[in-house]
């Protein structure tokens, strides 16, 4: 073989390899950019999903803050309702105390006056019937007691 022909075929052959690593070094490229581009939109991606968690999360906090104050306020309101029916039992009590007080003095200063029209707490009168002697000696009872006839007398 020449020589010539010999030299023909070694630059061809360099000539295939450098062409074969120069595509396989555009397909790297390519490859190394289509996957920068992909770290890109994930970074993006990871991104725009953390302010939404923050955002989120934001909302979760301020949710919780809300159903705190809330309970407070509920148990405040009850507190106070609490409070209030104490002060009004402890009122009921007082006055209770002082329309027996005032029950023992009328009976100290007259004594069975009470037994006949006493009051009760509530304010209802307790009346007992009173029965009086009648002038021939037959006992009857005034129409505006229990148990009267409604006759009038004359």
């Amino acid at each position: 073989m020449d020589t010539w022909l010999i030299v023909l075929i070694v630059v061809v052959a360099v000539v295939v390899l450098l062409l074969v690593a120069l595509a396989l070094s555009r397909r790297s490229k390519v490859a190394q950019n289509r996957k920068r581009e992909q770290a890109r939109e994930h970074l993006q991606e990871a991104h725009v999903r953390g302010a939404q968690a923050e955002k989120e999360q934001a909302l979760a906090e301020e949710q919780a803050a809300r159903a705190r104050r809330e309970r407070a306020e509920v148990e405040e309101r009850a507190a106070l309702a609490e409070q209030e029916a104490r002060d009004r039992a402890a009122h009921a009590e007082e006055e209770r105390l002082a329309a027996e007080e005032l029950r023992a003095k009328a009976e100290k200063l007259s004594p069975g006056l009470a037994d006949g029209h006493s009051h009760r707490v509530d304010g209802t009168a307790q009346t007992e019937q009173v029965v009086y002697p009648d002038q021939a000696g037959v006992q009857s009872t005034y129409p505006d007691q229990p148990g009267g006839t409604g006759a009038t007398r004359r």
